[in-house]
């Protein structure tokens, strides 16, 4: 039987996710599998996955072909690696110790890079929300000159209207008292 490892559809219509599994490669993509090794979730940034690495790195070693989605996610986590660094312990280039320290290594230097992805990207969201926390600030100052301005034209406005009213009965006043001294 000729064995895959290849990614199982999930999820719903637009926002779908993964299932790594190993598969008869006769039977659908959404059928039976044999073992489900881990997940593949595309929708996050950087992707989530989520690998059984021993089991990943069994089914390899035991002849399972990966798809190419499947094989970049693989090395991505390592097993491919981890497969090529046993298959020269096992030709006898050099011994397990220095297989795993090589392994180790590149983990580390994996992690590190994933760590600064990650930092890169938290910082570029900081300085999207600092622009927009000063675009909304400029927005909010023009909006407060305008409303200021037509404070200050309603406030004179109603200064005139109240001088006009002061005007009109200052002579009403002026003209009461002279015709009271004609009587």
């Amino acid at each position: 039987m000729a064995t895959k490892i290849r990614l199982q559809r999930r999820g719903r219509k637009n926002y779908a996710f993964y299932q790594i599994v190993v598969a008869d490669s006769r039977a659908p993509r959404d059928g039976r599998f044999i073992e489900r090794i881990g997940s593949y979730n595309p929708n996050t940034n950087p992707a989530t996955i989520d690998l059984n690495f021993e089991r990943a790195l069994y089914w390899l070693q035991t002849g399972a072909q990966p798809t190419d989605t499947a094989r970049n996610i693989l090395s991505r986590e390592g097993v491919c690696l981890k497969k090529h660094l046993l298959t020269g312990v096992r030709k006898g280039a050099f011994d397990e110790a220095v297989a795993e320290e090589k392994f180790q290594a590149w983990l580390k230097n994996k992690q590190v890079s994933l760590q600064a992805l990650k930092d890169k990207n938290a910082e570029a969201a900081r300085e999207v929300a600092k622009a927009r926390l000063e675009a909304e600030k400029e927005v909010n100052k023009a909006k407060a000159e305008v409303v200021a301005k037509k404070k200050a034209e309603k406030a004179a406005a109603e200064a005139a209207k109240q001088a006009e009213e002061a005007v009109a009965e200052a002579p009403e006043a002026a003209e009461a008292p002279a015709t009271e001294n004609a009587e």
